[in-house]
Protein backbone atom coordinates (compact mmCIF):
# COMPACT_ATOMS: atom_id res chain seq x y z
CA UNK A 1 0.00 0.00 0.00
CA UNK A 2 1.07 3.67 -0.83
CA UNK A 3 0.10 5.22 2.69
CA UNK A 4 1.29 2.53 4.36
CA UNK A 5 4.30 3.50 7.04
CA UNK A 6 7.59 2.01 6.60
CA UNK A 7 8.34 -1.77 7.76
CA UNK A 8 10.81 -2.03 10.74
CA UNK A 9 13.89 -3.39 9.23
CA UNK A 10 13.62 -6.99 10.79
CA UNK A 11 9.92 -7.58 9.51
CA UNK A 12 10.57 -6.42 5.61
CA UNK A 13 11.13 -9.79 3.34
CA UNK A 14 14.25 -11.37 2.83
CA UNK A 15 16.81 -9.74 0.19
CA UNK A 16 14.60 -6.55 0.20
CA UNK A 17 16.35 -3.09 -0.25
CA UNK A 18 16.53 -1.15 2.54
CA UNK A 19 14.16 2.13 2.52
CA UNK A 20 16.70 5.71 1.73
CA UNK A 21 14.96 7.02 5.07
CA UNK A 22 16.51 4.30 6.79
CA UNK A 23 19.94 4.73 5.34
CA UNK A 24 20.31 7.91 6.80
CA UNK A 25 19.31 7.12 10.15
CA UNK A 26 22.32 4.36 10.30
CA UNK A 27 24.66 6.99 8.73
CA UNK A 28 23.90 9.79 11.28
CA UNK A 29 23.98 7.23 14.00
CA UNK A 30 27.71 5.91 13.18
CA UNK A 31 29.15 9.27 12.58
CA UNK A 32 26.87 10.23 16.12
CA UNK A 33 29.00 7.13 17.51
CA UNK A 34 32.02 8.41 15.93
CA UNK A 35 31.73 12.06 17.14
CA UNK A 36 31.70 10.69 20.76
CA UNK A 37 34.25 8.17 20.36
CA UNK A 38 36.38 11.29 19.75
CA UNK A 39 35.17 13.80 22.10
CA UNK A 40 35.53 11.10 24.75
CA UNK A 41 37.52 12.76 27.66
CA UNK A 42 37.31 15.77 29.88
CA UNK A 43 37.09 18.14 27.29
CA UNK A 44 35.32 18.44 23.78
CA UNK A 45 36.36 19.19 20.94
CA UNK A 46 33.38 21.83 20.90
CA UNK A 47 34.74 23.21 24.62
CA UNK A 48 38.22 23.48 23.33
CA UNK A 49 37.19 25.75 20.58
CA UNK A 50 36.13 28.84 23.12
CA UNK A 51 38.36 31.05 23.74
CA UNK A 52 38.29 31.12 27.45
CA UNK A 53 38.73 27.28 27.69
CA UNK A 54 41.48 27.00 25.30
CA UNK A 55 43.16 30.05 27.29
CA UNK A 56 43.09 28.48 31.04
CA UNK A 57 44.26 24.85 29.46
CA UNK A 58 47.43 26.94 27.94
CA UNK A 59 47.74 27.96 31.73
CA UNK A 60 47.52 24.80 32.77
CA UNK A 61 50.01 23.16 30.90
CA UNK A 62 52.15 26.32 30.90
CA UNK A 63 51.89 25.61 34.79
CA UNK A 64 52.41 21.67 35.23
CA UNK A 65 56.05 22.24 32.21
CA UNK A 66 57.46 24.48 34.71
CA UNK A 67 56.86 22.91 37.73
CA UNK A 68 58.03 19.63 36.07
CA UNK A 69 61.61 21.07 35.35
CA UNK A 70 61.79 23.04 38.38
CA UNK A 71 61.16 19.54 40.27
CA UNK A 72 63.22 17.42 37.93
CA UNK A 73 66.06 19.83 37.26
CA UNK A 74 66.32 22.40 40.02
CA UNK A 75 68.16 20.12 42.15
CA UNK A 76 70.57 19.53 39.19
CA UNK A 77 71.41 22.66 38.02
CA UNK A 78 71.54 23.99 41.82
CA UNK A 79 74.13 21.35 42.82
CA UNK A 80 76.02 22.01 39.65
CA UNK A 81 75.84 26.01 40.45
CA UNK A 82 77.23 24.90 44.07
CA UNK A 83 79.93 23.16 43.11
CA UNK A 84 81.52 25.88 42.34
CA UNK A 85 80.73 28.70 44.66
CA UNK A 86 82.43 29.48 47.61
CA UNK A 87 81.08 27.77 51.04
CA UNK A 88 79.62 31.67 52.27
CA UNK A 89 78.42 31.91 49.62
CA UNK A 90 76.46 29.11 49.65
CA UNK A 91 75.43 29.53 52.98
CA UNK A 92 73.86 33.34 53.04
CA UNK A 93 72.84 33.41 49.52
CA UNK A 94 72.16 29.63 48.66
CA UNK A 95 69.98 30.91 45.24
CA UNK A 96 72.37 33.62 44.46
CA UNK A 97 74.13 33.16 41.08
CA UNK A 98 77.61 32.87 42.22
CA UNK A 99 77.62 36.65 43.99
CA UNK A 100 81.17 36.81 44.71
CA UNK A 101 82.46 34.91 41.69
CA UNK A 102 83.46 31.02 40.89
CA UNK A 103 85.56 29.02 41.96
CA UNK A 104 86.63 26.69 39.69
CA UNK A 105 89.44 24.92 42.31
CA UNK A 106 86.55 23.10 44.13
CA UNK A 107 86.71 20.89 41.40
CA UNK A 108 90.22 20.36 41.26
CA UNK A 109 90.06 20.06 45.17
CA UNK A 110 87.43 17.50 44.99
CA UNK A 111 89.32 15.67 42.18
CA UNK A 112 92.61 15.46 43.82
CA UNK A 113 92.54 15.93 47.64
CA UNK A 114 89.10 13.89 48.49
CA UNK A 115 90.33 11.34 45.62
CA UNK A 116 87.16 11.48 43.38
CA UNK A 117 89.50 9.71 40.71
CA UNK A 118 90.54 6.00 42.39
CA UNK A 119 86.70 6.18 43.61
CA UNK A 120 84.99 7.15 40.38
CA UNK A 121 87.06 4.35 39.09
CA UNK A 122 86.18 2.02 41.41
CA UNK A 123 82.17 2.73 41.11
CA UNK A 124 82.91 2.63 37.05
CA UNK A 125 83.86 -0.98 37.95
CA UNK A 126 81.09 -2.04 40.23
CA UNK A 127 78.70 -0.65 37.74
CA UNK A 128 80.14 -1.76 34.68
CA UNK A 129 80.43 -5.45 36.36
CA UNK A 130 76.64 -5.17 37.65
CA UNK A 131 75.32 -4.45 34.34
CA UNK A 132 77.42 -7.27 32.72
CA UNK A 133 76.21 -10.03 34.85
CA UNK A 134 72.52 -8.69 35.29
CA UNK A 135 72.48 -8.45 31.47
CA UNK A 136 73.69 -11.56 30.95
CA UNK A 137 71.45 -13.86 33.46
CA UNK A 138 68.26 -11.58 32.37
CA UNK A 139 68.34 -12.13 28.78
CA UNK A 140 69.45 -15.56 29.04
CA UNK A 141 66.86 -16.59 31.55
CA UNK A 142 64.26 -14.90 29.82
CA UNK A 143 65.27 -16.36 26.70
CA UNK A 144 65.00 -20.12 28.31
CA UNK A 145 61.67 -18.94 30.27
CA UNK A 146 60.28 -17.42 27.11
CA UNK A 147 61.40 -19.11 24.02
CA UNK A 148 62.74 -22.46 24.72
CA UNK A 149 59.87 -23.04 27.10
CA UNK A 150 60.85 -26.27 28.77
CA UNK A 151 58.17 -28.27 30.83
CA UNK A 152 58.90 -26.93 34.03
CA UNK A 153 59.23 -23.35 32.38
CA UNK A 154 55.81 -22.59 34.50
CA UNK A 155 57.29 -23.74 37.93
CA UNK A 156 60.76 -21.84 37.22
CA UNK A 157 59.10 -18.87 36.42
CA UNK A 158 56.26 -19.19 39.65
CA UNK A 159 60.01 -19.67 41.93
CA UNK A 160 61.54 -16.31 39.70
CA UNK A 161 58.05 -14.47 40.33
CA UNK A 162 58.01 -15.67 44.42
CA UNK A 163 61.36 -13.81 44.90
CA UNK A 164 59.76 -10.44 44.21
CA UNK A 165 57.72 -10.63 47.54
CA UNK A 166 60.99 -11.31 49.67
CA UNK A 167 62.06 -7.80 51.61
CA UNK A 168 65.34 -7.00 50.08
CA UNK A 169 66.86 -6.47 53.62
CA UNK A 170 65.55 -10.43 54.78
CA UNK A 171 68.17 -11.38 52.73
CA UNK A 172 71.00 -9.57 54.04
CA UNK A 173 72.12 -11.68 56.33
CA UNK A 174 71.74 -14.96 54.51
CA UNK A 175 73.74 -13.27 51.29
CA UNK A 176 76.64 -11.61 53.78
CA UNK A 177 77.18 -15.18 54.92
CA UNK A 178 77.27 -16.92 51.26
CA UNK A 179 79.58 -13.95 50.52
CA UNK A 180 81.89 -14.40 53.58
CA UNK A 181 82.11 -18.77 53.38
CA UNK A 182 81.14 -19.29 49.35
CA UNK A 183 79.84 -23.03 49.33
CA UNK A 184 82.25 -24.09 45.98
CA UNK A 185 84.79 -21.50 46.28
CA UNK A 186 85.79 -21.96 49.91
CA UNK A 187 87.68 -18.31 49.59
CA UNK A 188 86.10 -15.44 51.05
CA UNK A 189 85.11 -12.77 48.54
CA UNK A 190 84.79 -9.62 50.84
CA UNK A 191 86.68 -6.82 49.36
CA UNK A 192 86.49 -8.19 45.79
CA UNK A 193 83.79 -6.99 43.09
CA UNK A 194 82.44 -10.51 42.89
CA UNK A 195 81.08 -9.93 46.20
CA UNK A 196 78.63 -6.84 44.54
CA UNK A 197 78.12 -8.57 41.06
CA UNK A 198 77.08 -11.89 41.77
CA UNK A 199 74.27 -11.35 44.24
CA UNK A 200 73.53 -8.23 41.66
CA UNK A 201 73.05 -10.80 38.83
CA UNK A 202 69.94 -12.37 40.55
CA UNK A 203 67.22 -9.75 39.52
CA UNK A 204 64.26 -11.43 39.41
CA UNK A 205 62.65 -8.13 38.27
CA UNK A 206 64.56 -8.22 35.32
CA UNK A 207 64.35 -11.77 34.29
CA UNK A 208 60.63 -10.79 34.09
CA UNK A 209 60.86 -7.93 32.34
CA UNK A 210 62.92 -9.38 29.21
CA UNK A 211 60.93 -12.86 29.80
CA UNK A 212 57.54 -10.38 28.94
CA UNK A 213 59.20 -8.43 26.03
CA UNK A 214 60.45 -12.05 24.82
CA UNK A 215 56.53 -13.15 24.76
CA UNK A 216 55.88 -10.67 22.39
CA UNK A 217 58.70 -11.48 19.51
CA UNK A 218 57.35 -13.23 16.23
CA UNK A 219 57.17 -17.12 16.90
CA UNK A 220 57.63 -17.72 13.20
CA UNK A 221 60.73 -16.00 13.07
CA UNK A 222 62.28 -18.93 15.63
CA UNK A 223 60.79 -21.18 13.78
CA UNK A 224 61.83 -20.14 10.56
CA UNK A 225 65.69 -19.94 11.73
CA UNK A 226 65.09 -23.57 13.37
CA UNK A 227 63.82 -25.33 9.73
CA UNK A 228 67.46 -23.62 8.20
CA UNK A 229 69.46 -24.93 10.92
CA UNK A 230 70.17 -22.44 13.54
CA UNK A 231 70.50 -23.95 17.34
CA UNK A 232 69.08 -22.52 20.29
CA UNK A 233 72.19 -20.21 20.82
CA UNK A 234 72.15 -19.15 17.15
CA UNK A 235 68.45 -18.25 17.28
CA UNK A 236 69.45 -15.91 21.06
CA UNK A 237 72.52 -14.75 19.36
CA UNK A 238 71.64 -13.46 15.81
CA UNK A 239 67.67 -13.38 16.01
CA UNK A 240 66.58 -12.60 19.55
CA UNK A 241 69.27 -10.05 20.59
CA UNK A 242 69.12 -7.75 17.76
CA UNK A 243 65.47 -7.65 18.17
CA UNK A 244 65.25 -6.84 21.67
CA UNK A 245 67.59 -3.37 21.82
CA UNK A 246 64.28 -1.63 23.89
CA UNK A 247 64.48 -3.77 26.22
CA UNK A 248 68.31 -4.19 26.92
CA UNK A 249 68.29 -0.25 26.82
CA UNK A 250 65.98 -0.31 29.78
CA UNK A 251 67.15 -3.25 31.72
CA UNK A 252 70.93 -1.53 31.04
CA UNK A 253 69.65 1.92 32.50
CA UNK A 254 68.03 0.06 35.33
CA UNK A 255 71.29 -2.12 36.05
CA UNK A 256 74.12 0.67 36.02
CA UNK A 257 71.89 3.59 38.46
CA UNK A 258 71.23 0.71 40.68
CA UNK A 259 74.77 -0.35 41.24
CA UNK A 260 75.76 3.48 40.99
CA UNK A 261 73.65 4.61 43.66
CA UNK A 262 73.62 1.16 45.92
CA UNK A 263 74.70 2.42 49.47
CA UNK A 264 74.27 -0.64 52.09
CA UNK A 265 75.38 -3.47 50.25
CA UNK A 266 78.63 -1.85 48.98
CA UNK A 267 79.41 -1.01 52.79
CA UNK A 268 78.82 -4.47 54.29
CA UNK A 269 80.94 -6.46 51.28
CA UNK A 270 83.94 -3.67 50.76
CA UNK A 271 85.02 -2.31 54.21
CA UNK A 272 88.81 -1.59 52.49
CA UNK A 273 88.15 1.93 51.64
CA UNK A 274 90.66 1.12 48.60
CA UNK A 275 87.99 -0.75 46.46
CA UNK A 276 84.70 1.43 48.03
CA UNK A 277 82.58 3.52 45.18
CA UNK A 278 81.71 6.79 45.59
CA UNK A 279 78.43 5.86 47.06
CA UNK A 280 79.95 4.63 49.89
CA UNK A 281 83.10 6.71 50.40
CA UNK A 282 81.13 10.11 50.18
CA UNK A 283 79.12 9.93 53.08
CA UNK A 284 82.20 8.78 54.48
CA UNK A 285 84.60 12.17 53.72
CA UNK A 286 81.31 14.30 54.70
CA UNK A 287 82.56 15.52 58.00
CA UNK A 288 86.59 16.06 57.12
CA UNK A 289 85.53 18.31 53.78
CA UNK A 290 84.59 21.75 53.18
CA UNK A 291 81.20 22.08 52.18
CA UNK A 292 82.01 23.43 48.58
CA UNK A 293 84.61 20.84 48.22
CA UNK A 294 82.50 18.30 49.25
CA UNK A 295 79.05 19.30 46.52
CA UNK A 296 81.62 19.21 43.81
CA UNK A 297 82.23 15.89 44.49
CA UNK A 298 78.67 15.05 44.40
CA UNK A 299 78.70 17.00 40.67
CA UNK A 300 81.39 15.14 39.40
CA UNK A 301 79.31 11.52 41.34
CA UNK A 302 76.18 12.81 39.09
CA UNK A 303 77.86 13.03 35.83
CA UNK A 304 77.79 9.39 34.69
CA UNK A 305 73.98 8.80 35.32
CA UNK A 306 72.64 12.03 33.63
CA UNK A 307 74.90 11.04 30.33
CA UNK A 308 73.80 7.53 30.55
CA UNK A 309 70.63 8.62 30.13
CA UNK A 310 70.89 11.24 27.28
CA UNK A 311 72.74 8.34 25.18
CA UNK A 312 69.51 5.65 26.31
CA UNK A 313 67.08 8.05 26.49
CA UNK A 314 65.71 6.70 22.70
CA UNK A 315 65.93 3.00 23.91
CA UNK A 316 64.52 3.67 26.93
CA UNK A 317 61.38 5.89 26.32
CA UNK A 318 60.76 3.10 23.33
CA UNK A 319 61.21 -0.06 25.71
CA UNK A 320 59.39 1.99 28.48
CA UNK A 321 56.02 0.44 26.89
CA UNK A 322 57.16 -2.68 26.62
CA UNK A 323 55.82 -3.02 23.12
CA UNK A 324 56.56 -5.75 20.55
CA UNK A 325 59.71 -6.00 18.58
CA UNK A 326 57.62 -6.10 15.21
CA UNK A 327 55.06 -3.87 13.86
CA UNK A 328 52.56 -5.96 11.37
Amino acid sequence: MTGAPDQPLLDRPHGAAPRPRLLGLARRGRAASTDEQGDRGVLSTADRRRGSVRASMTFVHGFLFVGLVVAGLGPLLWLAKAAVTPTQDTLSQPFALWPNGVDWANLESAWNDIHIDQYFLNTIWVAAGSWFFQLLIATTAGYALSVLRPKYAPILNALVLATLFIPAVVLLVPLYLTILNPPVIGTSLLNTYWAVWLPAAANAFNILLVKRFFDGLPREVFEAAKTDGAGPFRVFWSIVLPMSKPILGVVSVFAVIAAWKDFLWPLLVLPDPAVQPLSVRLPAVQSQTELDVFLAALAISTLIPVVLFLLFQRLFLRGAGLGGAVKG
